[in-house]
């Protein structure tokens, strides 16, 4: 498997150990690119050969210009206002971030207790679907989308002739989307519109949409249009339960003016969400309307378990027929 790729925030001893741990346990699978620390470098200490790459303030750019794949903070918990300004910062990135010692914060996402070789590390931000819980999840998807593609091909079949019939394009809309680690997939749908939208604006189907076929609003209201994302959870793009995938010029908007946003991209984006089966889905217009479902996609990754996907399932499976805001 590839290497993942550290930073260390704070050049003391507790960073410095941390450092040392990755460094002397390759099984660990993390290489510490270098350190972050506010002080110049005449005042800080020996980091044995690992370069100190700027100031905090810097850190969050670096990591995402970098692809950085987890995060450090090995900063005093006197500090606290400087670490959830870094928090901030670093909340438009789909790093994993991890605090070195413990301090007492609030909002976290999957927040557990690791650690690194004897040294301990809390985790402030990572995916529910490590380790068992990962191997959970994936089989699952694979089980329940390779049921039911055989169950309902008969009727795949017959809404793909109805699409090709019902207007001119193709059967199948291939939309780009952000899917695991803010990486960029396509999404697969029954085309339900006149036209295909792809590019750096999409405008997003309203009530009494023009461009909506008379096929595709029935597709649309009972989400049959979705359909063919099965095949894209076989593929292991997408999960039967997670985040709705947004388009990515939706991404790139919301990203700048939702504190967290990306953090719904620590999982692989759903068929069907949490937010979905609370009433957050069709146009988000406002953008309260978003912040709502970006809060219950949050709320599924703090809480996630097995039985928590089978009811947003049966739930999603009882909306099909009557959800208002499916247009």
């Amino acid at each position: 498997t590839r290497q993942r790729t550290a930073i260390v925030a704070g050049v003391n001893d507790v960073g410095l150990r941390l450092a040392r741990q990755f460094k002397d346990n390759p099984y660990l699978g993390s290489r510490v690119v270098g350190f972050f620390d506010d002080r110049n470098l005449d005042r800080l200490p020996e980091t044995d050969g690992l370069p100190t790459l700027g100031k905090m303030a810097e850190l969050a750019e670096f990591v995402k210009l970098n692809h950085i794949d987890q995060i450090y903070l090995a900063v005093p918990m006197a500090s606290q206002p400087r670490i959830l300004s870094l928090l901030d910062d670093l909340k438009d990135t789909t790093a994993s971030i991890f605090f070195v010692p413990d301090i007492f914060v609030t909002d976290l996402i999957q927040g557990q207790m690791h650690s690194v070789g004897n040294t301990p590390v809390v985790a402030v931000c990572e995916t529910p679907f490590t380790g068992m819980r990962g191997l959970i999840k994936r089989i699952s998807d694979i089980v329940i989308s390779a049921i039911l593609l055989v169950l309902l091909l008969p009727i795949m079949l017959g809404l793909a002739v109805g699409v090709k019939l019902s207007s001119p394009g193709p059967v199948i809309f291939k939309q780009r989307r952000y899917g695991l680690d803010g990486r960029e997939i396509l999404v697969y749908k029954f085309r339900s519109m006149t036209v295909c939208e792809n590019g750096d604006t999409v405008t997003q189907a309203r009530a009494n949409d023009s461009r909506v076929t008379p096929l595709g609003a029935f597709l649309r209201r009972t989400s049959l249009d979705e359909l063919p994302q099965f095949i894209n959870v076989l593929q292991g793009r997408m999960s039967v339960v997670g985040p709705r995938p947004h388009a990515v010029a939706h991404n790139e908007t919301y990203r700048k003016l939702i504190k967290g946003y990306m953090v719904r991209h620590k999982v692989r984006p759903g068929i069907t969400g949490w937010a979905q089966v609370n009433g957050c889905r069709g146009e988000t217009e406002t953008l309260d309307k978003m912040k709502r479902r970006i809060d219950y996609d949050l709320e599924y990754l703090r809480h996630w378990s097995f039985g928590l996907d089978l009811r947003i399932i049966l739930r999603t499976v009882g909306l099909m027929h009557k959800d208002p805001n499916a247009y």
